[in-house]
């Protein structure tokens, strides 16, 4: 059952749940966009601060996609069926080494099973809140690459894991097998196509500055920000409204941290096919309805990080 029609009519839940193919092409491209204005802008005027500014810019919407391929795995990102496939696949997860087949397995066990035992993203918000010098390290692990070339490096072995045991110093076989396989083979066909763009307007490095990097580093960094935000220090609960949290971005967050409205996240849990853009009318008609008191709110991202690390050092 969706938790959302214990507060919600029909009607309601019906007239927020309405997909667009505009919206989703919008979304798609609004995301492109800002990431390939980025590389313009240090394309146009190179200097430490447009690169430093691309990065940051580039990563956040990396998130972006990762978002926008979480709206497909809801069927939520396009009204076509099979534009939500394709973009959310090939536009959004595989650049950014993900799959979205894979993942809306994996998410789906998350909502029918949130913040218990049995929730596959436990893991993720079990450790909160911990203590600041724990908070620190972590993230400094992620915004120096280390927390990501790790994940890559498992990626890698997962897919020769796939492909076959693999014992030893892997073949070039092996190491064929494994990249044409279903974890890592398209991804590299996206980013294939990234490095020829970038190779085609003479700038072939651009893919190492403003992919490869900015995935290892602001991404890793904000994606662990957004899961602390949604499920880190709540309610060990099955009440939607205490085991999720929204926090209340400002424009600023919005840009750097918490794109395409993830960050209504206690909205989504309780009706989880609505489209996101329309997840900010969602949080004003609960709180019209006099919930707003029950729902799990923080003010800001770093409120969330401070209630993350309140355990005595």
């Amino acid at each position: 059952m969706t938790p959302g029609k214990a507060f919600l009519t029909s009607d309601e839940i019906r007239s927020l749940s309405a997909r667009s193919d505009l919206w989703g092409a919008w979304l798609v491209v609004h995301c492109w966009g800002l990431i390939l204005g980025s590389v313009a802008l240090f394309a146009l005027w190179p200097n430490p601060l447009t690169f430093l500014l691309a990065v940051v810019v580039i990563g956040s919407r990396q998130l972006g996609l990762a978002i926008l391929m979480h709206e497909a795995a809801h069927n939520a990102l396009f009204k076509t069926r099979w534009m939500n496939e394709f973009a959310g696949d090939w536009l959004c997860g595989r650049p950014i080494l993900a799959d979205l087949p894979e993942y809306r397995r994996y998410h789906l066990t998350h909502h029918r099973y949130t913040q218990s035992d049995r929730d596959p993203d436990l893991r993720l918000s079990k450790p909160f809140p911990t203590t600041r010098a724990s908070l620190r390290r972590k993230l400094i692990r992620d915004i120096t690459g280390q927390t990501g070339i790790k994940q890559r490096a498992q990626q890698i072995a997962f897919a020769f894991r796939m492909a076959g045991e693999v014992e030893g110093q892997p073949s070039a076989q092996d190491l064929a097998q494994a990249f044409s396989g279903p974890v890592l083979g398209k991804a590299i066909v996206a980013n294939a196509v990234i490095l020829a763009l970038f190779w085609a307007i003479g700038a072939w490095w651009f893919w190492l500055a403003f992919w490869v990097l900015p995935l290892l580093t602001w991404f890793q960094l904000v994606l662990r920000v957004r899961n602390i935000a949604e499920h880190g220090a709540v309610a060990f609960s099955d009440d939607p409204f205490r085991n999720t949290r929204t926090t209340l971005a400002s424009p600023l967050e919005r840009l750097l941290l918490a794109p395409y409205w993830v960050n209504y996240h206690l909205e989504h849990h309780l009706v989880m096919h609505i489209p996101a853009h329309n997840l900010p009318r969602l949080h004003a008609m609960l709180k019209a309805k006099g919930l707003g008191d029950r729902m799990t709110v923080a003010p800001g991202y770093l409120d969330v990080l401070r209630q993350a690390s309140t355990r005595p050092a």
